[in-house]
């Protein structure tokens, strides 16, 4: 737990209006994202949202993945922008997992779409995701736990390397 107190307090005290807003804007992003693709969220012919009772489950799943989702960009913006890493070094890391997981389009109407064109193994896929979109989310956060406890190390790691030296 010291690691993720040490990574948050390197990065966020650091730049605080910059970081704190990187986290802002990607959260927002991905929470109206998520919402639109969920069908909670509206614009025509008003601004309209509306919460199932049976949607309460993934679209608190979707708030902690944009939550998470936004501390791993911020951290890793940080990492990029004060380390020797390039960006295709720092696309391996468990970041890189953590987005994608938590992007799929598979957990959303869009990916249903997507995945019907395909015939035969289309609806296969469809009845999978259809049935585990909860497990397949529940799975993206511990990802994303993953990729903040990955960035956390590296920038602590980096942060020791530079005081010794």
């Amino acid at each position: 737990m010291n690691l993720f107190l040490l990574g948050f307090k390197i990065v966020y005290l650091s730049n605080p209006f910059f970081y704190i807003g990187v986290t802002m804007l990607v959260f927002l992003l991905l929470w109206i994202s998520f919402n639109i693709l969920d069908e909670l969220l509206f614009f025509t012919p008003i601004l309209y949202f509306y919460l199932p009772t049976d949607a309460i489950i993934g679209f608190i799943l979707t708030i902690i993945i944009s939550i998470m989702l936004g501390i791993v960009v911020a951290m890793n913006i940080y990492l990029i922008r004060h380390s020797n890493l390039r960006i295709g070094k720092s696309w391996i890391s468990g970041s890189f997992l953590g987005v994608i997981s938590s992007l799929c389009a598979s957990c959303s109407s869009i990916g249903f779409l997507m995945i019907s064109t395909f015939g035969g193994v289309g609806i296969i896929a469809t009845v999978f995701l259809t049935n585990y979109q909860i497990q397949l989310r529940i799975v993206s956060i511990f990802l994303m736990i993953y990729a903040l406890y990955t960035v956390c190390k590296k920038i602590t790691t980096h942060c020791n390397v530079l005081s010794n030296g």
